[in-house]
């Protein structure tokens, strides 16, 4: 008896509990003539003889509520900037814009705007300036904008994988290798000393004295899903990553998302293009489709760009040489450089893939060609406004090569994943941020996320 009158209880509060709509779903099936309750900030204000007309956002869609609040309702505080929750009746203007008749207005947080608030209305305020009020700056149109298409993006990234079986593997971000061998790693210990005492050993220091060994914040989780996918087959990871580069360009960060797959079985480069090229044209078409409001906001010029109904290009790295040598550009030892891929993207007019790389340009675990013993079957796809924006490769499946090229004892583990029941596999990782520029037509990288982290900047 006791549980059910709790069970009661809980029942009538919580259909006592007030209910307010998204403005997305106000505007998408509007109720003529029904109350309406919303919550958000106001954008914009116009005091006319009998009614304020405010513009209201609650960050749920691109689009605005405009609410029709009669003067007697106007308080001080109902501001651009505030915060407000309005009920009142929805209805439909002589334009056929769909409004709110107010009948309760309550600000909730006043914004005195000259006390510091960082922007104004109807302005369109540089990035660089944006970027110095890190946690304000979703309230611009620009920003949070982007952060829908964001969101977006990453749940059409998921419906793709999940509609084609692959298994969401949670990688580890504390990790004891650098998967790319670069060095530009993160390295992990405690901050408290009276930790570092109380854990010390002999042989410890204070790198390797809470893990036992040096430990980092990953760079990629190719490694962990190569693991995975030799017992569950296609599996895929979307998350944070960390390289410390000492770049401060439009096209970098210290901390950035990655999507990354393994595919099982895998034994062709072609079976690994096609995946991305599947992959890239699917989300742009469905993000599209879905956040069209969002990139008009972002950009007005942002149109699809033709290559989704195109094949994209291949070419061998060699090839990629000659072509760029008869434009002038001349490829070094260390490989092809950011001018040299936008280049070579002009040159093709699509999206292309250089495959067919040397072997000392790339990672150890990338397989060598059948065709060249001095290249690997491996690929970079170069786009606009980024250049690269995929890279990937057949995975080294012959244990003795492997072994060979393996630069640690530490990975060991790794080796040993060829010696009971291996398989061919491949895989790529994806730069989330580098996608958002091109789908969004946004030239630098920082404003792609909501809280960028690079060299001296690490605010918040």
């Amino acid at each position: 008896m006791f549980c059910k009158r709790i069970l009661n209880i809980c029942h009538k509060n919580l259909f006592s509990i007030k209910k307010y709509s998204a403005i997305a779903s106000v505007l998408k099936k509007p109720n003529i003539g029904e109350v309406a309750e919303i919550k958000g900030w106001v954008k914009s204000l116009r005091v006319q003889k009998e009614y304020v007309f405010a513009d209201i956002n609650d960050g749920s869609c691109a689009q605005r509520l405009q609410i029709l609040i009669p003067k007697h309702l106007k308080t001080e505080d109902l501001t651009y900037g505030s915060s407000v929750h309005i009920t009142g009746t929805l209805s439909q203007s002589p334009r056929g814009q769909i409004e709110l008749v107010a009948n309760n207005v309550k600000v909730l947080g006043s914004c005195v705007v000259l006390d510091g608030y960082p922007f104004n209305p109807r302005t369109a305020h540089p990035p660089e300036y944006v970027r110095q009020y890190l946690h304000l700056r979703s309230r611009t149109n620009y920003i949070s904008a982007v952060l829908r298409v964001r969101n977006a993006l990453t749940r059409h990234i998921h419906e793709y994988f999940a509609s084609r079986n692959y298994l969401h593997i949670h990688t580890p971000i504390l990790t004891s290798n650098d998967c790319e061998g670069a060095g530009e790693v993160f390295k992990v210990q405690p901050e408290n000393e009276d930790t570092i005492k109380a854990m010390m050993q002999e042989g410890k220091n204070k790198d390797t004295v809470y893990f036992g060994r040096k430990t980092y914040l990953t760079v990629s989780g190719q490694l962990h899903l190569e693991a995975i996918c030799r017992s569950m087959g296609n599996v895929y990871t979307l998350g944070p990553t960390f390289r410390a580069e000492n770049s401060r360009s439009r096209l970098h960060l210290s901390e950035f998302y990655m999507l990354e797959a393994e595919l099982a079985f895998a034994d062709s480069m072609d079976t690994l293009q096609y995946n991305i090229e599947d992959l890239l044209k699917y989300i742009f078409i469905k993000t599209r489709e879905t956040n069209e409001a969002d990139l008009f906001v972002i950009s007005k010029d942002n149109k699809e760009p033709s290559w989704v109904n195109r094949d994209f290009a291949t070419i061998t790295y060699d090839e990629a040489g000659s072509i760029l040598d008869k434009k002038g550009l001349v490829v070094h030892d260390d490989g092809i450089n950011k001018e040299q891929e936008l280049a070579l993207v002009e040159h093709c007019q699509v999206p292309v893939f250089i495959v067919q790389w040397p072997k000392n340009l790339k990672s150890f675990y990338m397989k060598e060609s059948p065709l060249d013993n001095t290249k690997v079957d491996a690929f970079d796809l170069l786009a606009p406004i980024t250049g690269e924006v995929v890279g990937g490769s057949l995975r080294e499946d012959n244990y003795d090569k492997l072994k060979s090229k393996l630069p640690s004892d530490a990975l060991n583990w790794y080796l040993e994943l060829r010696k009971f029941g291996n398989i061919p596999t491949g895989g790529y990782g994806l730069g989330l941020e580098r996608i958002m520029q091109i789908l969004c037509n946004i030239p630098n990288i920082k404003d792609t996320l909501p809280f960028p982290r690079w060299p001296h900047n690490c605010d918040l």
